[in-house]
């Protein structure tokens, strides 16, 4: 074979073997594209543990009416509601409501309310889990609590840990929150996408917490586990770039081990809530135990 032919023979295979490989990025690329919903949202897939939508003790059950069906929230008041700061909590997305009764508690043991908001189609609430749908129900979450509690409207905290983040985010952009509070959660899920090979044009729920970090005017704080394997540190690093001033407050856990360290979780967010004007000092004592 002269030398001519055998370039020709090699640049033929290299061709089939750009050919193959393309063919099974574009086909990793579709299923990632059909199956994405499932990944992001794995919590639809549990079974609550509770057989009737009952409310645990100490909370208000609360069913919040969205275009698509009912969504349940719980509501754990302070012994004086009007005076203290709430927060809207949007938990992980594989986790339920139920996961987050006790910490919820703790709050308002502290003199925080605290409205834990379910996502559609997870436990007992109706619906499916997508940006738009969590969207919606955090907004009416938002005016559930002006219109029919004795929350003070200037006094309502945007929480959310993971994917719930992003929850939290987008209701600082469609409700006038006073402060957001984000624990573990990514700068933008097309950036997360990109590292899973899923081209960011192909993704459907585009939650995008670092825009509206950097378009929200309020005070944020962001937490982070040092160690968390999930949602890379360097997130976090991302989020306090988007504004001037904004510092980290690192977690001793990864992600979903991070239960064990809320009694820091929570001495950082009471002292964020103080330093704000949200929370008077007296009340913040069992959070600094």
């Amino acid at each position: 074979m002269t030398r001519t032919g055998w370039i020709a023979k090699m640049l033929e295979g290299a061709s089939l073997a750009v050919r193959v490989v393309g063919l099974a990025l574009l086909g990793y690329a579709l299923v990632m594209f059909v199956v994405q919903r499932r990944i992001i949202f794995p919590g639809a897939q549990r079974e609550s543990p509770r057989a009737s939508a009952t409310p645990p003790a100490g909370a208000t059950q609360v069913w919040l009416d969205a275009s698509f069906g009912r969504v349940e929230a719980w509501f754990f008041p302070t012994g004086a509601i009007a005076a203290a700061p709430t927060v809207v909590f949007a938990h992980g997305n594989g986790e339920l409501i139920e996961d987050w009764q006790t910490e919820m508690q703790t709050l308002s043991d502290v003199g925080v309310n605290a409205l834990l908001v379910e996502f559609p189609g997870y436990g007992h609430s109706e619906g499916e889990p997508s940006r738009e749908a969590i969207r919606e129900t955090f907004a009416e979450a938002f005016d559930w609590l002006v219109e029919e509690s004795d929350v003070p409207d200037d006094r309502i905290v945007a929480y959310g840990r993971s994917v719930g983040g992003g929850a939290a985010a987008d209701l600082s952009q469609d409700r006038p929150v006073r402060a957001l509070a984000l624990q573990s959660t990514f700068s933008s899920v097309a950036t997360m996408a990109r590292k899973a090979l899923l081209p960011g044009f192909l993704v459907l729920d585009r939650f995008d917490n670092m825009q509206a970090v950097a378009d929200f005017q309020g005070p944020v704080l962001l937490m982070h586990g040092v160690e968390d394997e999930v949602i890379p540190y360097e997130h976090a690093l991302s989020l306090a770039s988007a504004r001037e001033g904004l510092e980290i407050t690192e977690i001793d856990c990864g992600h979903n081990d991070c239960a064990r360290a809320w009694p820091d979780i929570l001495s950082s967010l009471t002292a964020f809530l103080r330093g704000n004007g949200l929370l008077e000092s007296e009340a913040t004592g069992l959070g600094s135990e």
